[in-house]
């Protein structure tokens, strides 16, 4: 019988790995979308948000089959637990990426970066595909020192969100009203990628260590 319950624990692990191998894919091509104006991969990303969803169901359902069957207590019961957490996280994490695939379709033909910020989203970018793949080694390996790494990426995140609000509430600031609306979602949308990413390396800290890190004062939203 613990035979077993290793298996299935073992197998929510895999899931999750996989659940984050698919948020990877999805923000790689949404942000190279949004950066291009690709409405074709754009259209990819948000046809696919669906296996994800479907994958965090599946893996959800198979979290609650362990807690009603065997009852897990202590470390393991915490593990079944935090996997249903960060399912949550890992799905919201791909309907951002679908989000940011979304702005680019709605502007098309035209580009969904507004003039004079092409640089900071291609940053932010940038910044949340290797957050992606760094928060998947996290999930596969559990090596905590890319815990560290990915709340040094989303600082970097949140000075780039600062950074597009200053430039749209400047005087210089020429956008139209929707240019103005796309660049403070479509930022929001990056910088909340990398808050779900630290939510999960939090969970990932605990379970290693017992110990929680420093939480942020609400848990992301978006």
């Amino acid at each position: 019988m613990r035979e077993v319950f290793q298996q299935s624990l073992d197998e929510v692990r895999v899931r999750l790995v996989e659940i984050s191998e698919l948020v990877t894919e999805a923000i790689e091509k949404a942000t190279r979308a949004f950066g291009t104006s690709d409405v074709a991969l754009a259209e990819e990303v948000i046809d696919n948000d669906s296996v994800i969803d479907d994958k965090a169901i599946e893996l959800d359902e198979l979290a609650i089959d362990i807690l009603a069957r065997q009852q897990p207590v202590a470390s393991d019961l915490r593990t079944v637990v935090s996997a249903l957490r960060i399912s949550a996280s890992l799905e919201r994490m791909g309907d951002i990426a679908e989000h940011i695939a979304q702005l680019t379709r709605m502007r098309f033909p035209d580009r969904a970066i507004p003039k004079g910020l092409k640089g900071t989203f291609t940053k932010m970018g940038e910044i949340d595909v290797d957050v992606a793949r760094k928060l998947t080694e996290l999930l596969r390996t559990r090596d905590l020192d890319l815990a560290e790494q990915l709340r040094n990426e989303d600082d970097k995140l949140d000075e780039l969100h600062v950074s597009v609000f200053e430039k749209v509430l400047s005087e210089s600031w020429q956008g139209e009203a929707a240019a103005t609306v796309d660049a403070t979602l479509a930022s929001r949308y990056h910088e909340r990628f990398g808050d779900h990413a630290v939510s999960v390396a939090k969970k990932i800290v605990y379970l290693a260590t017992g110990d929680w890190a420093p939480q942020p004062e609400t848990e992301p939203q978006i």
